[in-house]
C-alpha cells in the first residue's frame, strides 16, 4: 500500500514536471494570442524557433503589430532578420510609420538600413517632422582682417534613398562650416556679413552640400554672428615683431664684425709695435758693432745723442704748449 502511493505520487509529478516542459518549450499561449490577432502561424513554426534558438515573442509580438496594422509581413522575412542580428520590432515599427505618413519604404529596404547600424525608425521620424542640427562657433576672418564667429542651425529631412551608405551629421556640419568659412572670407569687410548674415544660408545653400548624405537640407539659419579678434591688426603687429627681431640681429652680427675688425686691428698694432721693440732693441748692438768696426766715432755717437736729447725736449714743450691751450 505504501509502495502504490509513493508510485502514485511518482507518477503525478512527472506528469507535471512534463506538462511544464511542454508549456515552456512549446509557447502554446503566444500561439493562442497569434490565432485570435489575426496571424496565422503554426505550432510546429514555433517549435521550429525553439530548435533554432529564435525567441518566438521576439517574431511574434512584432507580426502582430504589423498585421492589426494592415501590412503583410511574411515570418520567413522578419526570423532571417532576426538571425542576421537585426531589431525586428524598431522594423516593424519603422514601417508601419512609414505607411502611416505614406512614405514608400520597402520591408528589403528597411532590413538594409536597420542592418547598416543605422536606426530606421529615427530615420522615417526625421523624415516626416525635420531634425534641427546646431553647428558649433565658427569662426572665420573677412578681407578687413576682422575675425567673424557665427553660428548655425542647419534643418534636415532624412533621405531614406540614401541612408545606406549615405554620410551623416558630422558631415552637415563640418560642410556648413567650410561654406561659413568661404563665404566670410570672401567678404571685403566684415560689417557686409554683419549686415547681411542671410549672405551666408544663401551661398552654403546654392552649394548643394547635402549631396552623398544621409539628409536633405532644408535651410541653414544664422542663430548667432559675433565680432571676434582684429586679425589683421594681430598679423601686422606680429610681422613688425618678426622684422624687429630680424632687423636686430643683423646689427647685432654687424657690431660683432666691427668688433671683430677692431680686435684684428689692433692685434695688427700690437705686431708691429712689438716688432717696433724688437728693432730699436738691436739698435744699441748695431751702435756697438759700427764703433767695433771703425764705421762710426765717438763724436758721431754724442752728436747723434744730442740730436735725441734735442727732439725729446721738443716733444715734451710742445706737449706742455697743448695742455696750456686746453686749460685756457
Amino acid at each position: 500500500m505504501p509502495g502504490s502511493y509513493v508510485f502514485t505520487v511518482g507518477i503525478a509529478l512527472l506528469i507535471i514536471i512534463l506538462v511544464i516542459l511542454f508549456f515552456t518549450f512549446i509557447p502554446v499561449g503566444l500561439w493562442i494570442t497569434a490565432y485570435f490577432s489575426g496571424v496565422k502561424i503554426k505550432i510546429g513554426t514555433l517549435i521550429g524557433m525553439r530548435l533554432r534558438r529564435v525567441i518566438p515573442s521576439r517574431i511574434v509580438n512584432p507580426m502582430i503589430k504589423a498585421t492589426k496594422a494592415g501590412l503583410t509581413i511574411g515570418v520567413d522575412k522578419l526570423e532571417a532578420h532576426y538571425l542576421a542580428g537585426g531589431n525586428v520590432n524598431t522594423l516593424v515599427d519603422a514601417l508601419i510609420a512609414a505607411q502611416r505618413a505614406n512614405i514608400p519604404l520597402e520591408f528589403e529596404r528597411a532590413a538594409a538600413i536597420d542592418l547598416a547600424g543605422r536606426n530606421v525608425l529615427e530615420a522615417v521620424q526625421v523624415s516626416v517632422n525635420p531634425k534641427v542640427i546646431e553647428t558649433p562657433q565658427i569662426a572665420a576672418v573677412a578681407k578687413d582682417g576682422i575675425e567673424v564667429i557665427a553660428k548655425a542651425r542647419v534643418t534636415v529631412r532624412a533621405n531614406i534613398e540614401r541612408l545606406v551608405g549615405g554620410a551623416g551629421e558630422e558631415t552637415i556640419i563640418a560642410r556648413v562650416g567650410e561654406g561659413i568659412v568661404t563665404t566670410v572670407g570672401s567678404s571685403v569687410t566684415h560689417k557686409d556679413v554683419l549686415e547681411n548674415p542671410d549672405l551666408i544660408s544663401k551661398t552654403v545653400l546654392d552649394k548643394g552640400l547635402d549631396s552623398g548624405t544621409a539628409f536633405e537640407i532644408l535651410s541653414i539659419d544664422i542663430a548667432d554672428v559675433d565680432v571676434g579678434r582684429n586679425i589683421g591688426a594681430k598679423l601686422q603687429t606680429e610681422q613688425a615683431e618678426a622684422d624687429k627681431r630680424i632687423a636686430q640681429a643683423k646689427a647685432e652680427e654687424r657690431r660683432a664684425m666691427a668688433v671683430a675688425k677692431e680686435q684684428e686691428m689692433a692685434a695688427e698694432v700690437q705686431a708691429m709695435k712689438a716688432k717696433v721693440v724688437e728693432a730699436e732693441a738691436e739698435v744699441p748692438l748695431a751702435i756697438a758693432n759700427a764703433l767695433k768696426e771703425g764705421n762710426m766715432g765717438f763724436m758721431d755717437y754724442y752728436n747723434m745723442r744730442n740730436i735725441l736729447a734735442d727732439t725729446d725736449m721738443r716733444s715734451s714743450i710742445s706737449k706742455i704748449a697743448e695742455e696750456d691751450k686746453k686749460q685756457d
